[in-house]
């Protein structure tokens, strides 16, 4: 017999003689025996001869027993006639397998059952034969998903409609005389259900059943096409266990092994190990996990002192020649499990044999944890009963010994991943360039440490005599499009919802109505006029807080206004909750811009890091700019030439007429279409860098150094001077210098690019505005050729 798609029992009622049917159950439901009587009456003539003879047979005991027939009510009636209802349920119960399947029968969707295996009556049923509750269900979620599996039947068999299954759902149930639990998947199979049509049959259009069968967690949309009152359930249904333990149990042990810091954490290690226990049917067993650093030779914590071995505990305290030692070692060369049936009586030292007894293990099995050809560990079972663990037990330590040494080996990684967060925590993000400077000044504090001064502290780390180069490319007006699209996104949203409130007011007159219409109206007003700051949070929150909920009452009681309000809500985020359009397209916008010169940079750095090391740094902000650092002693054991430096100055250069003209190509193809200006800050002299350790980053050293930094932070909002024009215009590049002589250099690279056709003819030498705290600053602005 074909099962119906498994799902979870409704809340558990107490109901001595009802039918014991979830709360929250929609159909009217009727226990019946009629739809079993009706398939041996179809059997009476079946060719299988023994089948015919015992539908007969049945027939004729049916004929003579009138309580059996229509609706039952009473369960002791079944209960005091039991020798017909036996023979009935052979068509149920094959009797081969009665004593072995873990089968019951209960009324239409209800909780008490009348016939069952010995076997379901010990795993699922109370003193009453009320169905109990699992451990693991969420029972209000069953009173649901027990009208949605009546409602797939009645589809299926008034309507003819195939519907998917609705998945499988296993049952958590103790087992009391181990003091564990066990696994069930269920089955619920309705084939002897029978679906009547009370009054008048309910119509469905192609695109009603079409719409129920893929909108199946919609309990209301399936109330209102096929009202409840319309269809009752007559029979009964067969509900069937099988133990899943094994596979559940596995299959939860990969998730928790596959989880970061599960082995850091004793809380989630006794949860692995209770798991452990329920798999074994062992209550008390032990497991152990030493983690094996081959370099060492050792097992080792797992971090933060931990350690989950109850064996090397105390191997750790022994000497490299002690008993347990020696059973690790044996081990380590076998690559070969150990089973310990019966500690007394196995074949080991007797100091051994006396300390693993000690700890009321009787038996055990030590196997070693592989990763490719290193051994990253050792798993540890151990029983307090003799033959608790055994050499049958093999097959399923086999099959998760795997999962526990991935843990081990991602233990491992992520310690060392620990490690190295440590070093950048202590200094930075080490560049490549600068990393033997950082090794030698840990190397020295090392040094002083084992010399036995504890007090010693990680010495400066300087670079002097370093030149500096600063490029960015800004994206233009990147501020006011923002607030120009937060602007808009809130007028289109609270327009959304004015048409709401408006479209209610014809159908609903409630005052809350029109104090919303005025708040709403009077915040267009003002949005139109300009945005203030705090706009954007208050208007989203008395949104959420105040109109919206209105909506989902509107969208309930007034069926009038379900389209403007879906119209309202189709326009919403479905993450966000809130009018993102002209937001999103701006941020798309800057994203593809930024993406599209970092990369270019990043790209082009590796062919630059190949004319000399340098220290390289890039930022993301609406833009994106970069430093560079090069010099001799940012360098290990490799001469500087100023040729370097020119060769760096000209391919900064170089990149930035390449940011510009494919900047410029991708603005037509962005949501918003934005323009970028591109900068070069001119330094002609050595400074020296530090690494600060309060702040974890490199900064220039010394004072008269700082006002280069000062000028890299105020250049971008610079302008020309007499006229007030930006410094910055888009398709163009700025470069910002102090002294002349610092211009003479970039003459040149500026001809030979305009020789070349990638600058237009003609530099602009410009006088800047003084800055605040900066005066002095000239400029060359140059203009790319795009085309």
């Amino acid at each position: 017999m074909p099962a119906e798609s498994l799902l979870p029992m409704a809340p558990l009622l107490p109901v001595p003689q009802s039918l014991a049917a979830p709360s929250a159950f929609p159909f009217r439901t009727t226990l019946s025996l009629e739809p079993l009587i009706a398939y041996w009456r179809e059997r009476e003539n079946a060719p299988n001869a023994g089948v015919a003879l015992l539908a007969r047979a049945i027939g004729e005991q049916v004929a003579e027993a009138s309580w059996v027939r229509g609706p039952l009510t009473d369960y002791s009636v079944l209960e005091c006639n039991c020798d017909l209802i036996e023979t009935l349920m052979l068509a149920v119960f094959p009797p081969a397998s009665f004593a072995s399947d873990i089968s019951g029968v209960v009324g239409p969707f209800q909780r008490r059952s009348f016939y069952s295996t010995r076997h379901f009556e010990e795993v699922m049923l109370n003193k009453d034969r009320i169905i109990k509750q699992p451990l693991n269900i969420d029972m209000a979620a069953m009173d649901r998903q027990m009208g949605l599996m009546a409602y797939h039947l009645v589809l299926h068999r008034v309507y003819g409609a195939e519907l998917p299954p609705l998945g499988t759902i296993v049952f958590t149930v103790p087992d009391y005389q181990i003091g564990l639990y066990r696994h069930y998947g269920v089955g619920f199979n309705s084939d002897f259900v029978t679906v009547r049509v009370v009054g008048e049959q309910p119509v469905l259009s192609p695109e009603q059943l079409e719409m129920l069968i893929h909108n199946r967690h919609r309990p209301e949309l399936w109330r209102e096409l096929l009202p409840p009152e319309h269809f009752e359930l007559e029979g009964f249904n067969l509900i069937q266990l099988v133990d899943v333990t094994d596979q559940e149990i596995l299959s939860e042990l990969k998730y928790d092994l596959l989880e970061r810091d599960v082995l850091q954490t004793p809380a989630r290690f006794e949860q692995i190990q209770e798991k452990l226990r329920v798999l074994f049917a062992q209550p008390s067993l032990q497991l152990g996990i030493a983690a094996y650093d081959e370099k060492k030779r050792a097992f080792v914590d797992f971090g933060r002192k931990i350690n989950h071995s109850f064996l090397t505990k105390q191997v750790q305290h022994q000497s490299a020649d002690s008993s347990f030692r020696l059973i690790y070692d044996r081990l380590l060369r076998a690559k070969e499990p150990l089973v310990l049936k019966d500690v007394a009586t196995a074949d080991l030292p007797e100091d051994l044999r006396a300390q693993i007894l000690g700890l009321g293990i009787h038996s055990a099995i030590l196997a070693l944890l592989p990763y490719g050809n290193d051994t990253v560990g050792l798993l540890e079972l151990g029983t307090p009963g003799v033959g608790g663990l055994d050499e049958f037990d093999m097959d399923k330590v086999e099959q998760f010994v795997p999962l526990f040494a991935v843990a081990v080996k991602r233990n491992a990684e992520d310690l060392q991943t620990r490690v190295q967060a440590v070093i950048r925590e202590k200094f930075t993000a080490i560049h490549p360039t600068m990393e033997w400077r950082f090794t030698d000044a840990a190397r020295n504090l090392l040094a002083q440490f084992d010399a036995g001064n504890r007090t010693a502290e990680m010495e400066a780390i300087v670079f002097e005599d370093v030149y500096p180069l600063h490029g960015s490319c800004d994206i233009r007006g990147s501020s006011t499009v923002r607030n120009e699209a937060i602007q808009g996104d809130l007028i289109e949203h609270l327009t959304l919802a004015n048409k709401v409130l408006k479209k209610a007011s014809d159908y609903q007159h409630l005052p809350i109505l029109d104090e919303l219409k005025f708040y709403v109206t009077k915040n267009l007003k003002r949005l139109r006029e300009g945005m203030l700051t705090g706009d954007e949070a208050n208007i989203y929150d008395s949104l959420k807080r105040e109109v919206e909920p209105l909506f989902e009452y509107l969208a309930t009681h007034t069926p009038e206004l379900r389209p403007v309000i879906a119209k309202y809500w189709s326009n919403i985020d479905d993450r966000l909750g809130i009018l993102y359009k002209r937001r999103k397209d701006f941020e798309k916008s800057v994203t593809a811009l930024n993406d599209a010169v970092s990369d270019y940079l990043d790209e082009e750095e590796q062919k630059a890091q190949l004319m000399y090391p340098h220290y390289f740094q890039r930022y993301k902000t609406d833009g994106v700019e970069f430093n560079i650092y090069v010099g001799g002693t940012l360098v290990e054991n490799k001469p500087f030439d100023l040729v370097f430096l020119k060769n760096l100055r000209l391919w900064q250069l170089l990149t930035m007429v390449e940011i510009t003209r494919r900047t410029a190509a991708l603005k037509p193809t962005l949501p918003v279409p934005l323009d970028t200006t591109q900068l070069i800050l001119v330094h002609g002299q050595a400074l020296s860098i530090r690494f600060r350790q309060d702040e974890r980053q490199f900064d220039v050293d010394g004072a008269y150094n700082i006002r280069y930094e000062i000028i890299k932070k105020r250049i971008d909002k610079a302008t020309v001077q007499d006229t007030g024009e930006r410094l910055t215009q888009p398709g163009t590049i700025a470069l910002v210098y102090a002294q002349s002589r610092e211009a003479v250099e970039y003459y040149e690279y500026i001809d030979y690019l305009q020789d070349r056709g990638l600058l237009e003819p003609g530099v602009e030498e410009l006088g800047l505005e003084e800055l605040q705290g900066v005066k002095g600053l000239l400029a060359l602005r140059v203009r790319v050729n795009i085309n």
